[in-house]
């Protein structure tokens, strides 16, 4: 990541709201419709070697009800016969039953290792399917939603190795070449991982590409590229034109290289090292700065040239380029400036300051070639001056007005299980990071869709609010857009200790989450009343008023899906999908 472009996320205040209150519980009716299911959803449970935490949120935490976003209100699930049921709403007082609208060619059940099967809609008629057993299918869907028009046709097939889910796809088309780009998600065992879970993970990265050959026109692999790290992503997307990759982890990821790139990059390395070690040392005292430059064997005194001036020095050896050229940090008395040769063939100047008692911070305006050496009593100066910012105690003085910051005061649901995320660009052509932030303590809450066309959106906590971000890769300057914000959901989600899914509406109407059984949890954004309203705390009426519903679903098997529309929740459960109406669409 040395050559990434470090930036930063970029909050609009307009979209943030300081005086929100809090969410009213509000005891409005949900309208809740339920169908049930002809076989139960082909739910993979995790084997006994699967235990690592990776494991459950890979394949133990997946979500089995797929959203077709290119289609409002379509949602696909598999079932334990291997086909793809579809379930397309337009009236939920009028729902027909899911539907069959493809069916998987091989015996689930006839593996032993397999993963659940997964599903990713790359555009409005392409479909990327996996079945759980390592093979991928390229499907042509046609118009999907409609059943005249929609018939599932496998175009590309192949095994692709060890099982895998499905974490993205995209479509799109360059050169006038139609392709299809897939990331596949493995954790997969690590012999060499000894201290840590003994597992890593595998992104790959497959383009496939109508390729024309004597007329016979097919779908052929036409790159497979890996990614390896440590933890699951949290969110993994290709960006819209096939050209790079972004990625939410705990821990970075990186491009496993091929033997030419491999060559390439110790090569590289070589030259990294070669330039490794520093230039020059340098001491300084209040009254003096010494400089150690190492000289080839074979210079002697009459080789070296070194001028002196009040604000510049200028080392040159034999008639070579200057090895040491540039200006001083601050003046010095040049007349009294000496140097001379040390019997380890070092040249070693003295500089004498030309005003007493200041700290050079860099001995060159600019230079970091040099490495500055402090000796023990410098050392000893300057932990005694940070002495008071540092204490063996919490609380050292309560008296004090402004006590330090007590870590026992912070609540148990703002501690996170993981400290530090990053959010990588890795270029498609480069396989290298371009854009790098550091997400410190904006926890990873959910992604969603809120235009097909565009990358998928990801939401993060940000102090108690939750704040949804856009990734636009053709916008190297706003790449990430702040385009809403759920007020103190970051806080009131981390209360939820049986969460398992969250998402929003697509128009930011309202946020979701779900626990494992039963219940779920819906965060409408303030709306203005219709009824005049007074806090009768402060005597203010009260404009707008958010919104807490709560739905308990009458199903006593765990939740397995759980998606959002603009006006509907979907939650899947092993043998029953449940639809909530949460706006009326008008």
């Amino acid at each position: 990541m040395a050559g990434a472009a470090h930036c930063s996320l970029r909050t609009k205040r307009l979209l943030l709201d300081p005086k929100f209150e809090g969410y009213k519980l509000s005891l409005e009716p949900l309208a809740c419709y339920q169908l049930g299911l002809d076989a139960a959803v082909a739910e993979v449970k995790l084997r006994d070697d699967q235990y690592t935490l990776d494991h459950m949120r890979a394949f133990g935490m997946y979500n089995y009800l797929h959203l077709d976003s290119w289609s409002q209100d379509n949602v696909y699930y598999v079932d334990q016969f291997g086909r793809v049921m579809n379930l397309s709403v337009t009236l939920d007082t009028a729902l027909q039953k899911p539907r069959e609208v493809f069916r998987l060619p091989t015996d689930l059940t006839a593996c032993d290792n397999r993963l659940c099967a997964s599903i990713h809609f790359s555009s409005s008629t392409w479909v990327t399917l996996s079945d759980g057993t390592g093979r991928l299918y390229l499907i042509k869907s046609g118009k999907r939603g409609n059943s005249a028009s929609e018939k599932w046709e496998i175009v590309f097939n192949e095994e692709l190795g060890s099982p895998f889910i499905i974490a993205h796809s995209v479509s799109f088309v360059k050169s006038d070449m139609h392709s299809v780009a897939v990331l596949l998600l493995r954790v997969e065992k690590d012999e060499l991982d000894t201290k840590g879970s003994g597992f890593h993970i595998t992104l790959e990265w497959v383009t496939i590409a109508a390729i024309s050959k004597e007329g016979d026109h097919r779908y052929e692999i036409l790159k497979r590229r890996f990614l390896q790290g440590k933890s699951v992503p949290h969110y993994a997307a290709i960006e819209p034109s096939g050209d790079g990759l972004m990625i939410v982890s705990y821990k970075p990821f990186k491009f496993m290289q091929n033997e030419d790139n491999k060559l390439e990059e110790n090569n590289d390395a070589k030259a990294t090292n070669e330039t490794k070690d520093p230039l020059y040392y340098w001491q300084q005292t209040e009254d003096d700065v010494t400089v150690t430059v190492h000289i080839p064997q074979d210079i002697t005194k009459d080789d070296i040239k070194v001028r002196f001036s009040p604000d510049n020095i200028c080392v040159t050896l034999k008639d070579q380029p200057p090895l040491v050229e540039g200006k001083l940090y601050s003046s010095v008395d040049h007349e009294s400036c000496t140097w001379i040769i040390r019997e380890n063939k070092s040249l070693e100047i003295s500089l004498i300051k030309k005003n007493e008692g200041p700290r050079w911070p860099e001995l060159i305006v600019g230079d970091t070639r040099g490495e500055f050496i402090m000796d023990s009593s410098q050392c000893s100066e300057i932990t005694e001056s940070l002495m008071h910012l540092t204490s063996e105690v919490m609380n050292p003085n309560p008296e004090k007005e402004n006590p330090p910051c007590n870590a026992q005061e912070l609540e148990e649901c703002d501690a996170f299980l993981e400290d530090s995320a990053s959010l990588c660009r890795f270029d498609g052509d480069t396989l290298k990071v371009t854009h790098v932030i550091n997400l410190g303590s904006n926890q990873y809450l959910f992604s969603v869709v809120v235009d097909p066309r565009e990358m998928p959106c990801f939401c993060l906590r940000h102090d108690v609010d939750a704040l949804l971000w856009q990734p636009h890769s053709d916008q190297p300057e706003n790449m990430w857009e702040h385009i809403a914000t759920f007020n103190a959901l970051g806080y009131v989600q981390a209360s939820k200790q049986d969460k398992k899914f969250m998402a929003c509406a697509p128009d930011y109407s309202y946020a979701a989450l779900c626990e494992c059984l039963r219940r779920v949890f819906i965060y409408r954004q303030p709306t203005p009343l219709s009824t005049v309203l007074y806090n009768r705390k402060e005597g203010r009426q009260v404009g707008q008023v958010a919104k807490q519903l709560v739905a308990t679903l009458e199903a006593n098997d765990p939740i397995l899906g759980f998606q959002a529309t603009s006006e509907r929740l979907f939650v899947l459960t092993t043998k029953t999908l449940f639809l909530i109406k949460v706006n009326s669409g008008n």
